[in-house]
């Protein structure tokens, strides 16, 4: 039931801009905290940035100052704005669902996939 779609992922040159979209459904979106994570090639899943609820936001210090993560509740999707963006940050990008320990279970979705390359 609950699902997950992440989209806006492709191919883009260094210093390029993309915006992913996860869109949620099966859920009380608005009550959930959002996050976006990465796994670059070879290397274990990281958190991007993080959203929640009440719309405060946290970021990985590698796209502090360049990545940028939204809502909007009406439209039950997640946003990722990326700008500046280098080879370094090709990667699969996840959306999740957080976890409440007890209360809510994370989900995760499949994932879409960013190439930055000349």
């Amino acid at each position: 039931q609950v699902q997950l779609v992440e989209s806006g992922g492709g191919s883009v040159q260094p210093g390029g801009s993309l915006r992913l979209s996860c869109a949620a459904s099966g859920f009380s979106f608005s009550a959930s905290a959002m996050g976006w994570y990465r796994q670059l090639p070879g290397k274990q899943r990281e958190l991007v940035a993080g959203i929640s609820s009440g719309g405060s936001t946290n970021y990985a210090d590698s796209v502090r100052g360049r990545f940028s993560i939204s809502r909007d509740n009406a439209q039950k999707t997640v946003y990722l704005q990326m700008n500046s963006l280098k080879p370094d940050d090709t990667a699969v990008y996840y959306c999740k669902r957080e976890q409440i320990d007890g209360v809510v279970m994370p989900y995760w979705g499949k994932g879409t996939l960013v190439t930055v390359s000349s």
